[in-house]
């Protein structure tokens, strides 16, 4: 099992940039953050949770269609962070922002039912 702390979240005008971090600790199944999947989903009200990025053991990375080149999922294993940089932000953007664990990593795109660990969200808003 993992424990997983969101921090970053705010408001910025359209254009403007956040950095998103995951604090990650590793517990019974999971010895080792290094050796979990890790990803970033979001959500916007009425809509459904979606796959944002992922990074996998080797640090290998995916994102969905709409934030590629913007956004940049990494990770410290030393700190146990996940990152997300969020660059060029866009009303579209403004979500609640969840960061999830699974082990192993599955085909793009990820699905909630996936992971077994999540954090409680941090709010993005991006204003016109």
């Amino acid at each position: 099992q993992v424990q997983l702390v969101e921090s970053g979240g705010g408001s910025v005008q359209t254009g403007g940039s956040l950095k998103l971090s995951c604090a990650a600790s590793a517990y019974g199944y999971s010895q080792y953050i290094s050796t979990i999947c890790m990803a970033w989903f979001r959500q916007a009200p009425g809509e459904e949770r979606e796959g944002v990025a992922t990074i996998d053991s080797y640090g290998n990375t995916n994102y969905a269609d709409s934030v590629k080149g913007r956004f940049t999922i990494s990770k410290d294993n030393a700190k146990k962070t996940v990152y997300l940089q969020m660059n060029s932000l866009k009303p579209e953007d403004t979500a609640m922002y969840y960061c999830a664990a699974d082990d192993p990593c599955h085909r793009w795109p990820p699905r909630k039912s996936q992971f077994g660990s999540w954090g409680q969200g941090t709010q993005v808003t991006v204003s016109s």
